[in-house]
């Protein structure tokens, strides 16, 4: 397998478009920095970044010649084996890197030296140094790097277990402290999925104990509720004793009259026993309670469960099987006109892209999960997100915000119920840019689009929506502040852009581009050939052949070339590729 290296242009490209968040620069002329393995620790805790050894970086610089000064390491590979000795000592917990992570690349003449440094998996999690995780754990913040607190350290400690944190014996809360009614309302559920289970015949107890709800410890005889039976089906009081830092809210502000808030809200209000299985059985026909149900028989039965109900429904069970327990923080769900929002105390164990790619399943609580799982409600094989991913799919609607808040220590999802360019949104753009805007290709219209609907957007938002990596995302926010379109906010590493309200349109000049097809008296094939750019942003030769009747590449050529020379398309190169577009 070939190795990875990365090349000057690629570096120039992040320093230019890349995510300050996961970029670190240290001027390192005096060999590896002692900052280097804080910032190890950081990134590694956090989404990953890249190191860069040799340049210099002055942060309240804007303007990239300014921002970044080359400066020349004299002996790169004597200090690439400097850091190689120092990572495979006890100096970090652990060791992420492979070969391929690290190299050397020239730029401008001087010698960089790159450190591509993942995010570590949950089961390696704190990566730190100096042998101490309680003072030698850093993770990453707009900021910089910032030592965790000992609360973040724990939290990390408790997710590298692949048991869950749900298991553990609460010491003094007993079956006196279950709600009768919430777990028979479970054992009726039960039963009916599983009508000719063997836990049916058996006491509460012991349906507790084999469910996960009730342990014994062999060694000492001590016995109780464990974390997953009294969360599920405890009595309000009881839950909120042991779980005061952890609260249940829903609300609901769809159909607002005046001034009010919320047109329904489900809280600690003293009129429900506050356990989880009562929260999410009266949440969620609150939430599909709008819901288009199509009439569909199967059989003689009716079935009107759309892929839309059992999304909004992953997502609930997804909130609360995913949730830090031991955390401070809100499980949040709000219902809006224009979508659903759910929000749990915790950081993912895995990364955003994993969840979103499928095929993966951590949960933090795996026997509330499966308590859940065995009334119908939830997935235990990784597809559910996946299912939700391709439910709002089919409808056409924006997709899914899922984002971890490392600041905040919550996750948070966004369940849009509006097409990724709703018409209102065009018409704005349109009249708001003008007829720059139809210039723009598709992705930096989508982007202004997700702009304008949520308010702002970030690069790590937009990776998500674009399916695009940070740097070339970068790209198209570069060009959209260029061209006036956004306007960039600033808090330290991290940026956030929204339209640019005082944009004022110029003065419309006619281009190529803008002009009618009698107007250029292109013959059939030119035709074709400019549609195809002006739709697409651009094409290559094999795609001449795939779309007119020209039958080979040389063909191809000598069509693209005429219009070239008409000024109506340009050649462009990258690497080994040629392509063109429409000229400017």
């Amino acid at each position: 397998m070939k190795e990875y290296r990365m090349t000057s242009n690629e570096i120039l490209d992040l320093l230019k478009y890349g995510e300050r968040l996961t970029l670190e620069c240290k001027k390192a002329e005096g060999g590896i920095p002692n900052a280097i393995w804080e910032t190890y620790s950081s990134f590694a805790n956090s989404s990953g970044g890249v190191i860069l050894l040799g340049i210099e970086e002055h942060l309240k610089e804007t303007e990239l010649e300014k921002r970044f000064t080359f400066c020349n390491l004299r002996n790169p590979g004597k200090m690439i084996k400097s850091f190689w000795d120092t990572i495979n000592s006890k100096k970090v917990s652990t060791n992420l890197l492979l070969d391929d992570n690290v190299g050397i690349c020239q730029i401008n003449g001087c010698n960089i030296i790159w450190i591509d440094v993942p995010q570590a998996d949950y089961r390696y999690r704190p990566v730190y140094i100096n042998e101490n995780p309680l003072k030698g754990s850093y993770k990453r913040n707009h900021e910089g790097d910032y030592h965790c607190t000992e609360e973040e350290v724990k939290a990390m400690l408790r997710d590298a277990s692949d048991f869950g944190i749900d298991g553990s014996l609460l010491e003094g809360f007993t079956m006196d402290d279950i709600d009768p009614n919430t777990l028979k309302a479970y054992r009726i559920e039960y039963e009916l999925h599983n009508p000719e289970h063997v836990w049916n015949g058996i006491d509460d107890k012991e349906f507790l104990r084999n469910l996960g709800g009730y342990a014994v410890n062999r060694i000492t005889k001590q016995e109780g509720l464990t974390v997953a039976g009294l969360l599920m089906f405890g009595k309000g009081l009881s839950v909120r004793e042991r779980f005061d830092n952890i609260r249940m809210d829903y609300i609901d502000q769809t159909n607002l009259i005046g001034e009010s808030r919320w047109s329904d809200r489900l809280t600690y209000d003293g009129s429900w026993e506050n356990n989880l299985y009562n929260f999410v059985k009266r949440v969620l026909p609150k939430l599909v309670s709008d819901v288009k149900r199509p009439f569909r028989l199967e059989g003689m039965v009716r079935q009107d469960d759309t892929a839309i109900h059992k999304a909004i429904r992953e997502a609930m069970i997804n909130m609360v099987i995913h949730s830090d327990y031991f955390s401070t923080g809100i499980l949040k769900v709000v219902k809006q006109e224009n979508g659903f929002f759910f929000s749990n105390p915790g950081n993912l164990k895995l990364p955003v892209q994993a969840i979103y790619e499928g095929g993966h399943s951590v949960a933090r609580n795996p026997k509330i999960q499966n308590m859940f799982r065995m009334i119908g409600l939830g997935d235990n094989i990784g597809s559910g997100f996946p299912a939700i991913l391709k439910a709002w799919g089919e409808e056409k609607w924006r997709q899914p915000d899922l984002y971890d808040d490392q600041e905040l220590h919550c996750v948070e999802l966004k369940l849009w119920t509006v097409s990724l360019m709703p018409k209102e949104c065009t018409e704005y753009l349109v009249e708001k840019f003008g007829i720059n805007y139809q210039h723009l290709i598709s992705k930096e219209q989508i982007i202004l689009a997700t702009a304008y609907l949520e308010g702002k957007v970030s690069n790590s938002r937009l990776q998500t929506v674009l399916g695009e990596h940070s740097t070339e995302v970068g790209k198209h926010l570069y060009h959209l502040v260029e061209y006036g379109m956004l306007i960039p906010e600033r808090k330290g590493r991290w940026t956030t852009y929204r339209i640019n309200n005082e944009y004022v349109i110029q003065p419309e000049q006619m281009t190529i581009r803008d002009m009618t097809v009698p107007e250029m008296i292109l013959n059939e094939t030119d035709q074709k050939i400019y549609n195809y750019v002006k739709a697409n942003g651009m094409i290559t030769s094999q795609q001449v052949v795939d779309i007119t009747a020209i039958s080979s590449l040389q063909g191809a050529s000598v069509a693209l070339n005429r219009m070239i020379k008409r000024g109506l398309l340009t050649k462009q190169r990258k690497g080994r590729h040629i392509y063109y577009i429409l000229t400017a």
